[in-house]
């Protein structure tokens, strides 16, 4: 799958949620709404699907966009909304429709990269250490 087709995609899923987490709850403008998505977008294309997806897993990189997407809008949201108690349920109902767009954004990401499904719920195997185990030979004695 194309790079800009999941951009596309992801882009969507954002506008979305945050019109839906934002707009229908608090006083947030399309400028806002347009603004996060691009930002949220960005961080977690590069972030989570080009480096945590292929290191730790699908299920991992789920819940590691979950908590950005969480953050992301709490701090800022907190900041350009001003109420920043108030911005958490906005924030939680957001990042709740994006991870559920997340995992098909994975599920093609990881077609797109040749995992197979059995793999893309287990982390990688770069960073497995071995041991080999054998006994000391002693050198014959003379």
């Amino acid at each position: 799958m194309n790079n800009l087709t999941i951009l596309v995609i992801k882009f969507v899923t954002c506008l979305l949620a945050f019109a839906v987490g934002l707009d229908l709850f608090f006083e947030a403008t399309w400028v806002d709404i347009v603004s996060f998505s691009l930002l949220l977008t960005a961080i977690s294309y590069f972030a989570g699907d080009m480096i945590l997806l292929p290191l730790v897993g699908n299920r991992n990189a789920l819940i590691a966009d979950f908590l950005l997407t969480y953050l992301i809008v709490w701090i800022f949201g907190s900041v350009i909304l001003g109420n920043y108690l108030q911005i958490a349920w906005g924030s939680i109902i957001a990042a709740t429709i994006i991870t559920a767009g997340e995992f098909i954004v994975h599920l093609l990401v990881l077609r797109s990269m040749g995992f197979s499904n059995e793999n893309a719920s287990r982390p990688s195997q770069k960073l497995v250490y071995s041991m080999e185990m054998a006994d000391e030979n002693k050198p014959p004695k003379k």
